[in-house]
């Protein structure tokens, strides 16, 4: 009885470390690449909601991929400032 405690509560202490550190090990966690986010991806930028996000898509549908970060800013109603609060978390590829 005591070692299934013991194994129990060492697999709920195991559980919780991966679930709070699992995000950490994620590579380019927070990055959103312009060029093939969703909708939904989309609004986790800064000031994106899915109006803009929406804008975001039909623009690179419309135009091609995005050459380099700043060409969010030719989406209608996306400019400089809002390019400023996501240009460290914006990828192409």
């Amino acid at each position: 009885m005591a070692n299934s405690r013991q194994i129990f509560t060492l697999f709920t202490v195991v559980m919780v470390v991966l679930t709070l550190t699992c995000p950490l090990w994620a590579e380019d966690a927070g990055k959103i690449n312009i060029n093939t986010a969703s909708t939904e991806e989309l609004t986790q930028l800064d000031s994106i909601g899915p109006k803009y996000a929406e804008r975001i898509i039909e623009y690179r549908e419309k135009n091609g991929p995005f050459k380099n970060a700043e060409d969010i800013t030719k989406v209608s109603g996306i400019g400089t400032k809002i390019y400023e609060l996501n240009k460290d978390r914006i990828v192409l590829e």
